[in-house]
């Protein structure tokens, strides 16, 4: 009797731990689920557009950028969630790397950001230049821009004046617009008890002193706003980033430990 329940106990034995097979997969499908909303986001918002002409923001269209980390995500869950709830250790492997990949990347970004703080401002610098230029071509780039300058209480990236960028807004003699010298409606400080935004309420602006510009827009640039904004939120910045990179390792962390138990059981077996 003894040996018949061994034999039982033996035949039901598993190396692999159920509780992490099952957390990895759940894990990895709540976020191929996410990954799905994104995409469909990216391409309603792209379908929605008539944008197709302006191939100069393809890469820096909000749509586009959303299509692309759905379509990443996708693939990385998926590999996730088919290889904990198949025990496929190529699956699981690619899951894993792929993950350690997109960490990495984070993790240098962020470092290379720090250390080299005057490049990495010229080269978002160079996003928010090329955003101003069409801030009239692209809906989505329009309403991004009208919402940091928003929240930041900013206007431009340097400073107000850097609206001549853009075709309509320049401040050249020569140009027709009836927008010239102007700024959009969100670098406008806002009137207490306005019922409707004044969207004329930046026009003629840039011909202004800061001073003079000071009683009607937010003068300060962007850039400085941002830095501000870091250094005064620390602690979410670092609660967003542990955020950011917890659910990362996990998933690391978690795939490594089952791969190594699925090759201790094919081990046994053999």
């Amino acid at each position: 009797m003894d040996r018949i329940q061994n034999l039982n106990r033996a035949e039901t034995f598993s190396y692999t731990n159920p509780w992490i097979r099952y957390f990895l997969f759940f894990f990895s499908l709540l976020f191929w689920v996410f990954s799905l909303l994104i995409v469909m986001i990216g391409v309603y918002a792209k379908v929605q557009k008539a944008t197709d002409t302006v191939r100069d923001t393809f890469l820096i269209d909000p749509a586009v950028v959303l299509i692309a980390v759905g379509v990443v995500m996708f693939f990385i869950t998926f590999c996730g969630c088919v290889g904990a709830l198949r025990d496929n250790i190529r699956l699981l492997r690619a899951f894993s790397f792929s993950l350690t990949l997109v960490f990495l990347t984070q993790l240098s970004i962020a470092v290379l950001g720090f250390f080299y703080s005057d490049q990495t401002r010229h080269a978002v610098g160079k996003f928010v230049k090329k955003a101003i230029v069409h801030y009239r071509d692209d809906l989505d780039l329009q309403n991004l821009m009208d919402y940091i300058q928003k929240e930041f209480k900013c206007c431009g990236w340097n400073d107000y004046t850097d609206w001549s960028w853009n075709l309509y807004f320049n401040c050249t003699e020569g140009n027709p617009s009836t927008e010239r010298c102007a700024v959009p409606f969100s670098c406008c400080t806002p009137i207490p008890g306005e019922a409707v935004i004044n969207t004329m309420c930046g026009f003629g602006v840039q011909a202004q002193n800061s001073l003079e510009a000071d009683r009607s827009i937010y003068p300060v640039g962007c850039a400085d706003r941002a830095v501000v904004w870091i250094e005064s939120h620390l602690l979410l910045v670092g609660a967003l980033t542990l955020g950011l990179a917890l659910p990362q390792i996990a998933g690391i962390v978690l795939s490594q430990i089952l791969i190594t138990q699925i090759q201790d059981e094919i081990s046994a077996v053999l």
